[in-house]
């Protein structure tokens, strides 16, 4: 065989290790608080809650009355938030319908963008 065969296979070796290694490969389980980004990534809070927001006259009593107009009127995405730390999720309909609630979500984390691919979302009873 020729070295041409040899580099090709190596690379093409290479690059399966490269897809293997960088592909969320199996499923985490998170506990958290379903948000929006804009009150979880300060944008327009300080403590990284609801509190500033509810004290505004229009945007609602509780955290998914808060979490839900951010997301409508401010921009923002629901996320977990998680501790100090904030997941992008992909399944926005799930995630409007437990908003502001503490859930369990079980599905794959990709850690270059920092989201979460749903494939399970439950209240925390």
């Amino acid at each position: 065989m020729t070295r041409r065969w040899y580099l090709g296979l190596a690379g093409i070796l290479l690059a399966v290790a490269f897809v293997s290694f960088a592909a969320p490969d199996h499923e985490q389980v998170f506990r958290g608080e379903i948000g929006d980004s804009q009150c979880a990534l300060n944008v327009h809070s300080l403590s990284r809650s609801h509190t500033e927001m509810l004290k505004k006259q229009g945007v609602g009593h509780t955290a998914a009355d808060c979490a839900r107009y951010c997301v409508k009127n401010l921009g923002g995405v629901f996320v977990l938030s998680v501790k100090d730390k904030v997941y992008k999720l992909d399944h926005q309909e799930l995630a409007d319908k437990y908003a502001g609630q503490q859930v369990k979500i079980t599905g794959l984390l990709d850690p270059r963008t920092n989201t979460i691919a749903v494939h399970t979302m439950e209240p925390v009873k």
